[in-house]
């Protein structure tokens, strides 16, 4: 069954894990009015464009990316094939579990694991890598599976504006293969409207088969400014709607808010310690700071995590 599923709410309340208040009464009344015939701010179906960042917005992200955590268990995996890299850095840090040395490696490490465990192998092969992992893997700290570290408030929101004609895409810095094996069943959101990171493709025949095999060559980072990017690439129209949680969001919103008419703009500021996680600005992990002060320049809308939602997780009750 689908997670999104269990977002379905009762006619009377489509955000059931909302606590009423003004963030609320914000996300209501932006849809209500650019749903309403007749309204000056009427917006027709097919400019219905709805963008989501993943990490931190619509699952939790620390104390790493998830996408990371699908390396390291890869590098073990693999690591039978490469006895070589007992001694080689970063993969003997990464075998050994030992953060710091991973930190010590930089971004080059970082980029050397992620080239070894996401290329060399057909998009199918690289898929049920994914699905296998998603199927077993489970969070260090909370030791629920990754896919029940997704935000029930957020799921509801997915599915309430589907409800009002929207259509909602993934717009996120992960990587678009590995979100593309999962999210449909997790967000109700089909592979074509996903946008992420992508490597290079080459088009091979292998015994006569059509494949496409994944490329250690980055084609497309989907963070930043290059948000703006791949949406011009994949979706092709401005969206009306933006939600993200980060700097790495921040253009995202801005060429969002940007557009003709109605436009709603917000970011998931993580404030609850006890339930979550609290982060902004001196964060590793989903830093924001420059969207913030922008957010609060323009009047985006920001969720208060502490204040706003009633529960965070799908297992949890109103």
């Amino acid at each position: 069954m689908l997670i999104w599923a269990n977002a379905c709410a009762a006619a009377d309340d489509p955000l059931p894990s909302w606590n009423d208040g003004t963030t609320k009464q914000q996300i209501q009344g932006f849809v209500k009015k650019i749903t309403t015939t007749g309204s000056s701010d009427f917006v027709e179906p097919a400019k219905r464009i709805a963008v989501f960042d993943n990490d931190g917005t619509l699952w939790a992200e620390q104390p790493a990316y998830f996408e990371f955590f699908f390396a390291l268990d890869q590098v073990k995996a693999m690591s039978p094939q490469h006895p070589e890299w007992k001694t080689t850095e970063p993969f003997k840090s990464a075998l050994a579990g030992d953060m710091k040395g991973l930190a010590a490696s930089g971004e080059k490490g970082i980029l050397e694991l992620v080239a070894v465990t996401h290329s060399g192998m057909t998009t199918d092969e690289f898929a049920r890598n994914v699905s296998q992992w998603v199927s077993t893997a489970r969070h260090p700290k909370t030791q629920r599976p990754f896919t029940e570290m997704v935000y029930q408030p957020m799921l509801e929101l997915l599915h309430y504006l589907r409800d009002n004609g929207f259509k909602t895409y993934i717009v996120s810095g992960g990587g678009q293969d590995f979100m593309r094996a999962w999210v449909p069943a997790v967000y109700g959101i089909p592979p074509e409207q996903i946008v992420g990171s992508q490597g290079e493709l080459k088009y091979e025949l292998r015994n006569g088969t059509p494949v496409m095999v994944k490329l250690p060559k980055v084609a497309l980072i989907d963070d930043g400014p290059g948000k703006p990017v791949g949406i011009q690439r994949v979706i092709g129209v401005k969206p009306i709607f933006a939600f993200g949680n980060s700097d790495g969001d921040q253009q995202m919103l801005e060429w969002t808010a940007s557009g003709d008419g109605a436009r709603f703009a917000g970011l998931v500021h993580h404030t609850d310690a006890a339930r979550e996680w609290a982060y902004d600005r001196q964060s590793k992990i989903g830093k924001l700071d420059k969207a913030l002060d922008e957010a609060n320049a323009k009047g985006w809308t920001v969720v208060d995590m502490k204040k706003d939602w009633k529960v965070v997780y799908p297992s949890e009750k109103p």
